[in-house]
């Protein structure tokens, strides 16, 4: 069972996220701050906001991108510092003496795994997992395919500040980019929350991807599916800045119709005709769109799902972007026939039923309420989109205290009935966003979550194939 202090959170936690969804319910434009198209992306009186720092302080920098500035779509971008140079190996594997703030007993840890077309499973088979990943270390050192030379790769001014995009450099490291959709019920949280920030440098540096987390429309503000396509805008914005990347590459220093490319001061920049910046230089100089991976917190979940089918549907006009894969962390599935989970779970810790179902209410419009709508049903009959079978890999985590763990094992279930690659990690004495949440980011169960998430993910974003690049 989860401990006495995460009941007396949970407790506390529950109070005031039901009166503030009861006071937005009510009157949502009371939250409104620009209102009308501009939208909302995040409640400064909710949540503590960490400071974008572009060096390499503790491994990962980290920038804040507008997308939008109609609808304040913007995104965070965590760079991890092995863009630099090679990762080194780590002195202790978990299978031996564990790391500083991982699980003393990993294998315990978690409940069960099943449905990993690798046979991953907890009683002894992930600690052979484990160590042959590391045995095989060298090979990580290779499967991204990169030589390393950054004699072009500065640094502005001298204060440590990372600048990063130099077309004419010599083979800078390519990373996976991954897209990390936050939670909080579609009408809380932000990509710049303290709790957000530091679970995605953490999953930066594990994965060894450059993260972008995503700072969608909130509702009631902005109703569906305004998150949705604020996910898929990401995308495709992805798609090109990459394009962009090559255009500036290829031209060199001519000049084209509309575009210039200029060169200040070594450092080379696409702009338009009005000399706005359009590239992001992390990206351009780091970044691997074609192995790109989806990672959906509680109703990020929802929208990664989307997001992914949306990216089948779309196929090579999202090129160079390919989805290789995705996370489902306990997503924000519900459905109008309760599963055993919903019945017996339905006053569970930190998010019950009854709220959940108060935060659809605020997200879908009012005609459209339905807890059989595809956006909170992934399993309803007639759901637009592409057949599961063209889904990426899909890894789904679960939490033993959580109601809404059976309906994320069923789509789970769905998607390897069709042979899609789609284990489930379920973690005993877990709760709703046990790795997510502020007070139980630096647990161990929380560690060990992150640390089994990178080692799946690393199969799919390897250039060598579907091994364990660890």
């Amino acid at each position: 069972m989860p401990s006495i202090g995460v009941k007396l959170y949970s407790v506390f936690f529950k109070f005031m996220l039901k009166h503030r969804l009861q006071s937005r319910l009510q009157s949502p434009e009371n939250d409104a701050v620009g209102g009308g198209s501009f939208g909302v992306t995040s409640r400064p009186q909710e949540e503590t906001a960490a400071a974008a720092n572009p060096s390499f302080t503790d491994g990962v920098a980290t920038k804040d991108i507008h997308i939008d500035p109609v609808t304040s779509l913007s995104v965070r971008v965590f760079l991890p510092d092995t863009c630099l140079h090679l990762p080194e190996a780590p002195a202790k594997s978990r299978v031996g003496a564990p790391n500083p703030g991982s699980d003393s007993n990993p294998v315990l840890t978690r409940r069960f795994s099943y449905g990993s077309s690798d046979n991953v499973t907890v009683s002894g088979s992930n600690a052979v997992v484990v160590k042959r990943a590391q045995n095989n270390f060298a090979d990580r050192r290779s499967s991204y395919g990169c030589s390393i030379d950054d004699a072009n790769l500065k640094f502005e001014n001298g204060n440590g500040n990372y600048r990063g995009y130099n077309p004419v450099g010599k083979n800078p490291r390519r990373l996976p980019v991954m897209l990390q959709f936050h939670g909080g019920g579609f009408v809380s949280g932000s990509n710049d929350s303290v709790a957000n920030d530091f679970f995605c440098r953490r999953i930066a540096r594990l994965c060894d991807v450059i993260v972008l987390a995503v700072g969608y429309r909130l509702a009631p503000e902005n109703k569906y599916p305004g998150a949705f396509e604020d996910g898929l805008k990401v995308l495709h914005w992805l798609a090109k800045q990459s394009n962009l990347a090559e255009c500036g590459k290829s031209l060199g220093g001519s000049r084209g119709a509309g575009v210039d490319v200029r060169r200040s001061e070594g450092n080379w920049h696409v702009a338009d005709a009005f000399g706005a910046s359009m590239v992001e230089p992390w990206l351009a100089a780091h970044g691997d769109p074609s192995r790109c991976v989806l990672l959906g917190v509680s109703c990020g979940g929802n929208i990664a799902d989307y997001v992914a089918r949306k990216s089948v549907e779309a196929g090579k006009l999202l090129d160079p972007v390919k989805v290789v894969a995705q996370v489902l962390m306990y997503p924000f599935f519900i459905g109008s026939i309760p599963t055993p989970s919903e019945i017996k779970l339905a006053n569970s810790y930190f998010y019950d039923k009854a709220m959940c179902i108060l935060a659809w209410k605020l997200f879908l419009p009012e005609e459209q309420f339905n807890l059989d709508h595809p956006a909170a049903n992934p399993l309803v009959s007639g759901r637009e989109g592409p057949p599961l079978k063209q889904m990426p890999p899909t890894l789904t985590v679960v939490a033993e205290h959580d109601w809404m763990r059976d309906r994320a094992i069923a789509y789970s279930e769905a998607l390897r009935k069709v042979n899609v690659d789609a284990p489930v990690l379920e973690y005993k004495d877990a709760v709703h966003e046990f790795a997510t949440l502020d007070m139980l980011l630096k647990t161990p169960l929380a560690q060990a979550c992150a640390e089994d998430i990178a080692i799946w993910v690393k199969k799919h974003i390897s250039l060598r194939g579907h091994e364990f690049s660890y």
